[in-house]
């Protein structure tokens, strides 16, 4: 890892010492193409997949569903009303008026039936086989370099050097937690706590769990892993994981793009574009260190 210290003088020349910055390489050109490569993917995956469960906008868990059984935990549609069509979504028995953005959407005048709204979906208009294409095809993107990512990471040791969390994070996790809800962000080139936490719950936990779902789903795959299924319970349960995983997905991409406006946006967006980091200046006393 390179260390390049470099020394800003002042804006003005009476003041005392001038303030030391370092400039570390912290994002290797592997870590930032797959970043970009992800993000891609997770983009048209995500809404491909709206479009595909527009097909079926109902959760279940099980094995089975159908019009005997009483497993639906989530769901979006439309009824009629007095007032005319409204649309709703219903999450274990509990519906909301969701008219407008779930359910029922459209241009005034020409809304029509959908769970989710034409804008939110790949393509616009209801074409489910061209949303299983695009799904599949970036699927197969993610876990590719996911599965590559992974053995180069264990071989070149980023993963016990950068991601691992060791025991001084544990120690230092109520202290991460005040200093974020403070807003009280410190540039250094070891991730904290927190966001060790979080990248690997996304690496390690959502992320597999989202692709071995997926292949519960798949049809194709029944005859290669028969024990998948069965192992998540059932197909249906499987694409209910699959839907929450999603969400999860959403929620730390909101939260990881309000931390970067937060700490320093051109700051984080220059390390993992070019892959150079502006760390805090040393505290006083503190030898500069070199990776």
């Amino acid at each position: 890892m390179n260390t390049i210290a470099r020394s800003e003088p002042s804006a003005d020349a009476d003041a005392a010492a001038p303030k030391d910055t370092t400039l570390i390489y912290r994002q290797s050109r592997w870590t930032r193409l797959t970043h970009w490569l992800w993000a891609i993917s997770l983009f048209f995956m995500l809404l491909s997949g709206l479009q595909i469960f527009n097909a079926r906008p109902q959760l279940y868990i099980g094995k089975e569903s159908g019009f005997e059984y009483n497993n639906t935990v989530f769901a979006i549609g439309a009824e009629n009303t007095a007032t005319g069509p409204r649309g709703y979504t219903e999450i274990f028995g509990h519906r909301f008026d969701t008219t407008g953005v779930l359910g029922w959407s459209g241009p005034a005048g020409r809304e029509t039936s959908r769970a989710f709204p034409s804008w939110a979906t790949i393509p616009s208009y209801y074409d489910l086989g061209t949303a299983r294409v695009v799904h599949f095809f970036f699927a197969w993107i993610l876990t590719t370099t996911l599965v590559v990512w992974l053995i180069a990471s264990l071989i070149n040791g980023h993963l016990r050097r950068d991601l691992a969390p060791r025991l001084g994070d544990l120690k230092r996790l109520p202290q991460d937690i005040i200093d974020h809800a403070k807003l009280r962000f410190h540039h250094t080139r070891e991730y904290n706590t927190l966001q060790k936490m979080a990248y690997g719950g996304v690496l390690f936990v959502l992320l597999p769990l989202m692709i071995i779902t997926g292949l519960a789903m798949s049809p194709s795959m029944n005859a290669v892993l028969p024990w998948l299924n069965d192992l998540l319970g059932g197909r249906q349960t499987a694409r209910t994981i699959h839907f929450t995983v999603m969400v999860l997905l959403i929620g730390f991409f909101i939260i990881h793009m309000l931390m970067i406006l937060a700490a320093s946006p051109i700051n984080e967006l220059r390390s993992i574009i070019t892959g150079w980091y502006r760390t805090d200046p040393p505290a006083h006393g503190d030898t500069e260190r070199s990776n």
